[in-house]
């Protein structure tokens, strides 16, 4: 069965709903849980799965967050990112997120790095990043479709939750 690849994010730039960016260019964002679903009801596994969701990101919304030093991810160190120290409301947040793709019937895409293997990060983007020290708020937490309407060059914020002053940024 064809599947359709979704991820959800902390943003930590502003965004709103429905936007789209190229997939060369996204928004400073942490990863929390990149998934597959079958695409025979895709957009109801998606509605879903917003649903699910909805719950646990309105309550971690508003957890500080600290930025760590730097590190190398990907093949040979190659991908630059400021790590996220281990912070409990976006571990929670990751986990349950998790649990609700599994439940959901969709497939995470690196177990290995899931749950407790889960390693919170901001990739630097062209010249874009955040420096060690610095303390930002989980205010955005997104469902992004990686491939809309089948169009793998870019990327559409299906669903957004924020706290209000952020809401439409």
């Amino acid at each position: 069965m064809p599947m359709r690849n979704l991820i959800f994010v902390v943003f930590v730039e502003p965004v709103a709903e429905g936007s789209v960016f190229l997939r060369t260019d996204w928004p400073l964002h942490i990863t929390l849980v990149r998934f597959d679903v079958g695409t025979a009801d895709s957009a109801d596994a998606a509605v879903r799965l917003a649903v699910l969701a909805g719950p646990h990101a309105a309550a971690a919304l508003g957890a500080n967050l600290q930025v760590g030093e730097d590190a190398g991810f990907g093949r040979n160190g190659s991908v630059p990112v400021s790590l996220v120290p281990p912070q409990p409301d976006l571990q929670a947040l990751h986990e349950q997120l998790a649990t609700a793709v599994e439940s959901s019937g969709g497939r995470i895409l690196t177990p290995a790095h899931t749950r407790s293997g889960y390693r919170p990060h901001i990739s630097h983007q062209h010249g874009r990043r955040l420096r060690a020290g610095e303390t930002l708020v989980l205010d955005r937490i997104a469902l992004v479709d990686m491939a809309p309407d089948g169009d793998h060059t870019v990327r559409r914020i299906l669903r957004l939750w924020a706290l209000p002053e952020n809401r439409g940024s």
